[in-house]
Parts: structure tokens; C-alpha cells; sequence
């Protein structure tokens, strides 16, 4: 599949690809090895358009699909898997659950500020002991006149600390109910709201992940996006679309360490000549671009069905589930063809290899994509 005939993926690719050549190919290290959050440059990648990719043109996005949005973060991960991730975060939780289920005005006054970077964005739905199991999450949030009061921590939180308004599914009802959940725009400044630890990571450095915590946060009725008890079931739809985008993390983490060990392996020599000759190596090279080309088909077909309205819940846990494991084998081989320098920071496989694990576990474990996959076959077949 060559998505690049098509015009609008051609010009973006480019446009992506002159971005991070100068403004996170330089500093990425520095950031990784800082736990730098670089906020500005997400402030600025929202002025390209890359973060609003998907939002209408009338609350100033870029009002593209799923192929443009899958290039982006394919892009900007086979430099730098950190910075893929918040544009993802952005992009596909918090911009994506407001695009889907806000009104006009809520869209108006928020999305059109997540679309042009003026506010970063963060989701909440995974808890302390609720990731999977978010039915039985403890943060709540009481009805008292007009205003809900918020209780609970969110954690694992991708910019947790540093947003500026969070979409936050709370408890509204009784336990185990589906139904008993509701969706809230959180402003950053409300009483009550607050940033909690912010994680010491593997891997994905530069992107923040930290707790939220609300301790008798009052908000307004008017932030409720859709209607009260329908937040799980909105952040169920709302992770279909973000498995795509975490399938196009994973490629494009997958595809920065193939090329950088195919550069390796031509330049670097032993026994009088370079390691790309021996079969040893070439074999390697020859299942990581197989797996790769695999990747990208299943994820370009997701994207491609989300595009035309069509049900994607199966293809696109299939993507996530095998363009994640195919990027933590890409990058397991990378350190290994790069011998005694793929374990050093001079060369990049080291990232690649941290980076990657993240990609089977955030937005749905890849045991728990299996299950999303097995649910749907055995619907479609009985």
C-alpha cells in the first residue's frame, strides 16, 4: 500500500518531516535524559496543524483523516517515540473526546484552543487500581445544584501536570454500571484540581505522565460532555480511535529502528567487511521490514474504515495489538545488530528499545487487545 500517492499524506509527510529535522531531532536526547516535558514545542506543532488534525475547520483544525493523522505521529516517532505519544494523547483522547461528544459551544471554546496549541490537553480514565478494570473506578463526582463535586486520583496521565484542560471520566452512579459514568472538561485553575507525582519512566521520557487529583472540585453542569452516565461508554469509542494511534506510534517507532540499522549494518565492518552481508543480519533486516510492511497495512486498513464511519473495533485493536509487538521487535533487533553501541546513548537503538514497550500496554494491554479481538470474531461468527 503506497499512501503516498495521495496528495494530501505526500505534502503532510513532508511538512512533518522539515519539523522534526529541526526543532526535535537536535534536543530529543536532552530531553529524554531530563524528563523534559517540552511544552513550547507542542504549543508550536499546534500552530503547524498537528494537533488538530482531525478537528473541523470551523473550530480551527486542520479538519483532515485518519491516514493524515496516522503520518503525523508515524513521523514524528521514528525520530522521537516521546513526542509521538503526547501528539497522540492530544490528538486522539482529549481533542477526540470533545470532537465526538461536545456541543458547539463547548467545541467552540475548547477544542478550537487544543487544535491551535493554545491549551494542551490530558485524559483521565486509568485510577490507582483501575487500568483495565475501569468499571470500578473510584473517583466520583456528586451532584449538588448545578456543579458536580470531583473526589479521586487519575494516574498514569499523559500531561497530568502540564494541561490545560482534561477530559475526566468520573463515577456518577453505582459500581459495575456501565452506565453509572460521565464525561467532564476539566479547566486547569479550578479549585481543587491539582497535579500529583509525575512518573519516573523507562521509556517516553519527554512526554509527562503524572496524577490528577481532585479533592472536592466543584464543576459546572456545563462541562458535562453528552449526557450524565454516558462517560464509559463515550471512552470506550473514544479508545477505538486511539488504538489507531498508537498502532501509528508503534510504526513509526518500528521503522526508526529498522533504518537506523540498516545504516549500521552497511557502515559497520567486521572480517573485512560490512555486517549487512552476513546472513546473520540480513535475515534480521528481512523480518523487521516483513513485520513493518505488515504493520502499516493493518493500520492503514483501521484507518482507512474510520474514515468511511465503518465498525473498526476489530482492526484496529489488531493493529494496535500487532504494530505494538512488532515495534518492540524491531527494537530489540536494533540493539542487537548495533552489538556493544545499540546499549550506549550514541546511537539511537537504546531509545527505540525504551521507547517501544510502552506502545503494548498504554491504551489497552496488548492481553487485553486479544480479548477485544476474540469478543468480535466469535460476535461476527455466531
Amino acid at each position: 500500500m503506497n499512501i503516498d500517492t495521495t496528495e494530501n499524506v505526500k505534502i503532510i509527510r513532508e511538512s512533518v518531516r522539515d519539523f522534526v529535522r529541526d526543532k526535535i531531532k537536535p534536543y530529543f536526547m536532552e530531553w529524554d535524559e531530563n524528563q523534559h516535558f517540552p511544552a513550547d514545542l507542542l504549543r508550536d506543532m499546534g500552530h503547524q496543524g498537528f494537533l488538530g488534525v482531525l478537528v473541523p475547520v470551523e473550530y480551527q483544525g486542520a479538519g483532515l483523516g485518519y491516514q493524515e493523522y496516522v503520518t503525523v505521529i508515524e513521523e514524528v516517532a521514528k525520530v522521537c517515540g516521546a513526542i509521538g505519544l503526547s501528539v497522540a494523547a492530544h490528538n486522539s483522547l482529549c481533542s477526540g473526546h470533545i470532537n465526538l461528544f461536545g456541543n458547539n459551544e463547548q467545541k467552540s471554546e475548547y477544542l478550537s484552543k487544543l487544535a491551535t496549541g493554545k491549551y494542551i490537553g490530558a485524559w483521565g480514565l486509568t485510577e490507582p487500581n483501575t487500568g483495565s478494570d475501569a468499571m470500578r473506578m473510584k473517583c466520583t463526582a456528586r451532584k449538588e445544584g448545578d456543579h458536580y463535586v470531583l473526589n479521586g486520583t487519575k494516574s498514569w496521565i499523559t500531561h497530568g501536570k502540564s494541561c490545560d484542560i482534561a477530559v475526566v471520566i468520573a463515577r456518577t452512579g453505582e459500581l459495575l454500571d456501565s452506565h453509572g459514568m460521565t464525561a467532564f472538561m476539566v479547566p486547569r485553575g479550578l479549585a481543587g484540581f491539582s497535579a500529583g507525582k509525575k512518573e519516573n519512566k523507562l521509556g517516553m521520557r519527554a512526554s509527562e505522565t503524572a496524577e490528577m487529583i481532585f479533592d472536592n472540585c466543584r464543576v459546572h453542569k456545563d462541562l458535562i460532555l453528552g449526557e450524565a452516565g454516558d462517560g464509559f461508554i463515550q471512552a470506550m469509542k473514544v479508545l477505538d480511535g486511539g488504538r489507531i494511534s498508537i498502532a501509528a506510534l508503534s510504526l513509526g517507532i518500528a521503522k526508526g529502528a529498522y533504518e537506523c540499522s540498516v545504516s549500521y549494518a552497511k557502515e559497520r565492518e567486521q572480517f573485512g567487511k560490512p555486517i549487512a552481508s552476513f546472513q546473520g543480519i540480513s535475515f534480521k533486516l528481512a523480518d523487521m521490514a516483513t513485520q513493518i510492511e505488515a504493520a502499516e497495512l493493518l493500520t492503514r486498513k483501521a484507518a482507512d474504515l474510520k474514515n468511511r464511519g465503518e465498525k473498526m473495533t476489530k482492526y484496529s485493536a489488531m493493529a494496535k495489538l500487532y504494530a505494538s509487538e512488532v515495534a518492540v521487535h524491531c527494537a530489540n533487533e536494533a540493539v542487537q545488530i548495533h552489538g556493544g553501541y545499540g546499549y550506549t546513548k550514541d546511537y539511537p537503538a537504546e531509545k527505540f528499545y525504551r521507547d517501544a514497550k510502552l506502545c503494548t500496554i498504554g491504551e489497552g494491554t496488548s492481553e487485553i487487545q486479544k480479548i477485544v479481538i476474540a469478543r468480535e470474531i466469535l460476535r461476527d461468527n455466531y
